[in-house]
């Protein structure tokens, strides 16, 4: 379904493969679209460079997002999603492996709506993809589109 799409941020290659699976394994079959560095995804949802020509009338229903990018960290990817009227209502996951109080005080102040930090178990993690899913893809009823509004 092209509007149920899912904008995975993330630059380790393992940790991409882990997300997939645990999507896959949890049976939720969105068209999950993969993005290895900041500059990448802010080029997808605004239609530039390499996505220029895409619909950027169709967003993602939900972006997982990495901090520790490449190009542009992922906090400034949220900020600059936030500042633009047509992303800022976008649910954005920030997923991470990162401990840092800072980066969780600063997620959420540019307006992420969860953080989760990645287990390190398979099991664990494919329950916190499960359950993201259930929440974001399922149970939350996202903003009218102000277009059909």
């Amino acid at each position: 379904m092209k509007d149920k799409i899912i904008m995975l941020v993330e630059d380790n290659a393992d940790d991409e493969a882990l997300t997939i699976r645990a999507l896959e394994k949890n049976k939720i079959s969105n068209e999950v679209v993969v993005v290895r560095d900041g500059a990448a995804a802010l080029d997808y949802l605004f239609g530039q460079n390499d996505h220029k020509g895409r619909d950027t009338s169709v967003l993602p229903q939900l972006v997982l997002l990495d901090l520790k990018l490449p190009k542009v960290e992922g906090l400034e990817v949220l900020r600059r999603i936030r500042a633009d009227p047509r992303t800022k209502r976008v649910p954005v996951v920030i997923l991470t492996s990162s401990k840092e109080e800072r980066d969780l005080l600063d997620g959420y102040e540019r307006g992420a709506n969860s953080y989760i930090r990645k287990p390190v178990d398979f099991t664990e993690f494919a329950e916190a993809v499960r359950q993201l899913g259930v929440y974001w893809l399922v149970l939350n009823e996202p903003p009218p589109d102000p277009k059909r509004v």
